[in-house]
């Protein structure tokens, strides 16, 4: 009798000590878990700017340009004051360059002189003058592009040590360059024509305002159509379907779409729009249906999720005052998961944005210098537009291709942000 209290502290300390060892052993658990989780989010920050700083570091050039300021005289002898549209504007700005260097004679030096400056010089004096017919008989400054190698060489991508056979800049063009820098006329400018140019053969002409007005044109179409289809069909499954096997098919069909490579509904949009709908390639209303097809069943388990999040208690309240079913959707269901519903709509339209294999294989890579009007003009799209340009062997493309993916991840981020704040502004919280 009397060894019992001593077994029975002995046993305690020995589950007190096991206990202490368990709790060390949770406590240690729980801080590899927190090691891991912040290990894992330091490598995916660490790769995030890892991408971003190298797109960033390739494609910051692309937002500036090389210009050079020319004083151009606009002659009767070549424009025509009654139709100033149609001057020899090549002449006249092949006759500025001329009088900056009046000592060079030789006729392949005068072709290699006025190759410093742009071809599309000529296209911007004409502009300017159709613009302001008073400019004719006048001698005005202008300032314009300089060709893409002089414009790598002013950024420092060409470097003057490197053996002349090499560069794509004679020596004495470096001449004529750095004469122009000492009296001025070089500067760098804002390249305002990387949004608001469209597409040339000439990567210091070259823009993306027919890529973005070929995306706009695309995405307004592909929302027409997905966002009240695939907000009538999440309705009808969720609410008013019975269930039975049909309906549990549709389900199971709709949610194995969402996981389709993009490929296939390319193929399915060549197929039926250009193949049977007989439709053009390369418009903007092809690649949009093409599109509404792959975001289709996105918006649709969104919608859905939105919808049954609602409590039932909405709907039962509802109904016990004398709504309808049809009045409990469209008054209180609906509005209550609308904000879901608008989330997961800017969500997939912003997939689609950044989709381009379902493009490529509608036509909507084609070379588009003109501006797009329409759903039925053919256009390109941002990501065939990175496409084009990094399949172009010119090495000022390589940073306009960089820039034009930030331009592409900038729009993505805003839509984004937007679906974020519709979340915050109109999200209920039960």
């Amino acid at each position: 009798m009397s060894n019992l209290p001593a077994n029975k502290s002995v046993e305690t300390g020995n589950q007190q000590a096991q206990r202490e060892v368990r709790i060390r052993q949770r406590y240690a658990s729980d801080r590899r878990l927190r090691y891991f989780g912040l290990g894992a989010v330091g490598i995916a920050l660490g790769f995030l700017v890892l991408l971003v700083s190298s797109i960033s570091y390739s494609g910051y050039q692309a937002f500036s340009q090389t210009h050079v300021v020319l004083e151009v005289t606009i002659d009767t002898d070549k424009v025509d004051a009654a139709d100033p549209f149609k001057g020899n504007y090549r002449g006249v700005v092949r006759d500025a360059v001329r009088a900056v260097f009046p000592g060079v004679t030789n006729r392949r030096q005068l072709r290699d002189l006025v190759g410093i400056v742009s071809s599309g010089a000529q296209y911007m004096v004409r502009d300017r003058v159709v613009a302001d017919p008073g400019l004719i008989n006048t001698t005005f400054l202008i300032s314009v592009p300089v060709a893409d190698p002089v414009d790598q060489f002013h950024k420092g991508n060409i470097s003057r040590d490197t053996r002349e056979s090499l560069r794509r800049i004679s020596d004495q063009e470096i001449e004529w360059y750095d004469q122009w820098v000492s009296a001025g006329a070089i500067e760098s400018r804002f390249n305002w024509a990387l949004i608001f140019s469209s597409d040339s053969r000439y990567p210091e002409l070259a823009g993306l305002k027919g890529a973005i007005a070929g995306s706009f044109y695309a995405l307004l179409v592909c929302i027409a159509i997905s966002f009240p289809v695939g907000i009538a069909a999440a309705v009808y499954l969720e609410e008013f379907a019975p269930k039975n096997r049909w309906t549990n098919l549709v389900e199971v069909n709709i949610n194995n779409l969402a996981a389709v490579p993009s490929i296939v509904f390319g193929l399915l949009g060549l197929a039926v729009f250009l193949g049977w709908f007989g439709l053009p390639r390369s418009v903007p209303l092809v690649g949009g249906m093409t599109l509404a097809l792959m975001t289709l069943p996105t918006i649709v388990i969104v919608t859905r999720v939105a919808i049954s999040a609602v409590p039932p208690s909405i709907r039962e309240a509802a109904m016990g005052i004398g709504a309808s079913r049809h009045q409990v959707v469209m008054h209180h269901v609906l509005p209550l998961s609308l904000p879901g519903i608008m989330t997961g709509t800017i969500i997939a339209m912003a997939q689609a944005l950044g989709e381009t294999a379902p493009l490529l294989l509608i036509g909507m890579n084609a070379f588009i210098a003109g501006d797009t009007g329409g759903v039925m003009d053919p256009s390109t799209a941002l990501p065939t537009q990175i496409f084009i340009w990094a399949d172009s062997p010119e090495r000022g493309f390589v940073a306009r291709t960089s820039a034009a993916i930030m331009v592409l991840l900038g729009f993505l981020i805003v839509m984004n942000g937007i679906a974020i704040y519709l979340r915050q502004k109109f999200e209920r919280r039960w």
